[in-house]
């Protein structure tokens, strides 16, 4: 199952596990700004939280167990796979 064929609440969940892994990835943005880069990784982690409850039952057990363990890039990995 590609994105495209997802519900828009795993496109939008994606989106926010790609921005937090392009924020933890800004070493210039952490030595420059190291608060604001906190406040970024705080926001889109929270974002992902409440995207992860909007997520339509069932939810795949390990697409749950990966977000409830803050396995982000496992749990993008999953759903980019299509479950797989």
């Amino acid at each position: 199952m590609s994105e495209s064929n997802l519900p828009e609440v795993y496109n939008r969940l994606c989106e926010s596990l790609r921005r937090r892994r392009e924020a933890i990835a800004d070493r210039a943005w952490y030595e420059r700004d190291a608060a604001g880069h906190l406040e970024e990784l705080k926001r889109v982690s929270e974002k992902i939280v409440h995207l992860g409850s909007e997520l339509p039952e069932p939810v795949h057990p390990q697409l749950r167990h990966f977000l409830e363990r803050c396995s982000y890039d496992k749990a993008l990995e999953f759903i980019e796979s299509g479950g797989k």
